[in-house]
């Protein structure tokens, strides 16, 4: 008897907290199953900010350090956040079935066949004569403008202002970069680029709390 009046003690729940535990399931397997882009976004951003940084820093007035350690370092940067992107989009796949799946497959394969597309078509141009001080303007306003035409490629797929919003953004830098000419190339790419990176982490990670 004890047993079927705790049984009948127990009201089901109100629409209201149904909603609330649905919310706080999803957003517990939305942690699970992919990292944070806000993570992704402040990792990209502090490679821009700090490698180009050191590489305007160690160019002519100030040459702080070689020119050519300063690339190695920032090359190395880059191969890093490569590396954690990579991990990122795997971390990101899992538990996705579907077309959801397709789609994000496409997409991380669509910045691998760009950029190898670019570099293809940047090094042809470059064996072809093109001057020397033209050579880091030319890398710095094609590969922002790729990234900047992907990230708003993302946005539409996944109808998320913010990430258009950052593809705007980087078209407008590699534009300004190119405008700016050498060295001060790399100031903007530091400040603006990285800088643009840092302020969209902070947005998503301010919208997902």
């Amino acid at each position: 008897m004890a047993e079927d009046e705790r049984d009948g003690d127990e009201r089901p729940m109100t629409p209201e907290e149904s909603l609330a535990l649905i919310a706080t399931q999803s957003e517990r397997t939305r942690r699970e199953i992919g990292p944070n882009p806000a993570v992704l976004l402040a990792v990209w951003g502090l490679v821009w900010l700090f490698g180009f940084g050191l590489i305007y820093l160690s160019a002519p007035p100030t040459a702080l350090m070689p020119l050519w350690a300063a690339g190695a370092i920032t090359v190395a940067g880059f191969a890093g956040a490569m590396a954690y992107s990579a991990i990122y989009g795997i971390r990101s796949g899992r538990g996705v079935r579907g077309p959801s799946r397709l789609v994000g497959a496409m997409y991380g394969w669509s910045w691998m066949i760009a950029f190898g597309g670019l570099t293809v078509v940047n090094t042809a141009l470059i064996r072809l004569g093109l001057d020397t001080e033209l050579i880091p303007l030319l890398w710095s306003g094609t590969s922002l403008m790729l990234t900047g035409l992907m990230y708003l490629a993302g946005g539409m797929l996944w109808q998320s202002k913010l990430q258009y919003g950052l593809g705007v953004w980087i078209i407008a830098c590699g534009a300004a970069s190119v405008l700016a000419g050498g060295p001060h190339n790399f100031l903007v790419l530091s400040l603006a680029g990285g800088g643009g990176f840092l302020v969209a982490s902070l947005a998503f990670l301010v919208r997902a709390r």
